[in-house]
């Protein structure tokens, strides 16, 4: 019986569905691979024979100068360890403060939840301006300092409002145990919420890493005289533009042995610079779809 079962004949309209749902899939795979192979090809191709084009997924003149041109710029280990030390230390001090202060707008018996949830909405599309928020964190001794990159980001409206959501849809019925056994709203947040809360801290984790590990705006217009707390991000900017101001010359960056350009040298600092996170990515993608579907819980 099991066998008839298994040897059941596929009905035309299913066949039609596997053959567009694997062409559909295959084409996706395609799609998504493609621009991150043709960087990584260009990024071991030689300069100037780049500028030619017709390099898809593989290079036609290997070379790794472009990498060793990034490699060896100068304040590059300096700009990696304080990327990788915003991102941890923020990442962290950020996922804490927007998850206790998403767990008090949760609660349904505090008063302000809506005033206060209203408040940080705003903050969302309404801000101060670059000059008033430089002149801000200058006053308030940031600037040339690497709490600079950490406190201004330690709370996100956005982020708040994805764990508050997500704490909204757990049921009251587990707080409200806890409450009957003598839990307070600390036992509460550390035993019972936040364990519960794992996909969306997740997701908001990452959220965070990848926008403190790409960010070299900062660096530049609060740490822009302080070497010691110059980001890797920043390092590889100043790279590629003095790349770019070279390549204008009259020298044109030309070396018989393998000449870099532009386009080379930024192909190769995406590659350095992306690494990290597509090595982390997956670890934590498994939480996407459970971190953001919002609200799923239902009693």
């Amino acid at each position: 019986m099991e066998q008839k079962r298994r040897h059941k004949k596929i009905s035309g309209a299913d066949l039609a569905f596997r053959i567009c749902n694997g062409i559909f899939m295959i084409a996706f795979v395609i799609i998504t691979l493609y621009p991150v192979l043709n960087t990584l090809a260009i990024s071991f191709n030689e300069g100037t024979d780049a500028l030619r084009g017709g390099i898809y997924l593989w290079p036609r003149v290997f070379t790794t100068k472009n990498y060793t041109t990034v490699l060896q710029k100068d304040n590059l280990i300096t700009g990696a360890y304080i990327t990788v030390l915003r991102t941890i230390i923020g990442t962290l001090l950020a996922l804490v403060t927007n998850a206790i202060l998403a767990f008090i707008v949760s609660r349904k018996n505090f008063i302000f939840s809506k005033s206060v949830s209203l408040f940080w909405v705003i903050t969302m599309y309404v801000n101060g301006g670059l000059i008033p928020t430089f002149l801000l964190y200058k006053s308030l001794g940031l600037t040339n300092s690497f709490a600079v990159y950490v406190i201004p980001g330690m709370i996100s409206a956005f982020n708040m409002l994805v764990i508050r959501t997500y704490m909204r849809g757990i049921p009251d019925s587990l707080e409200e145990s806890a409450q009957l056994d003598g839990a307070g709203y600390t036992t509460i947040f550390l035993k019972i919420i936040s364990p519960l809360c794992k996909p969306v801290y997740a997701t908001v984790a990452l959220f965070v890493a990848v926008g403190q590990w790409n960010s070299w705006f900062d660096a530049m217009l609060y740490n822009r005289m302080s070497t010691q707390y110059t980001t890797l991000q920043y390092e590889l900017m100043k790279l590629l533009s003095s790349v770019s101001n070279q390549s204008s010359s009259a020298e044109a960056m030309k070396n018989s042995e393998g000449s870099i350009t532009p386009t080379s040298i930024r192909a190769a600092a995406t590659i350095v610079t992306m690494l990290p996170i597509v090595c982390i990515y997956p670890f934590l993608q498994k939480y996407f779809v459970t971190g953001l579907t919002l609200g799923g819980v239902k009693e």
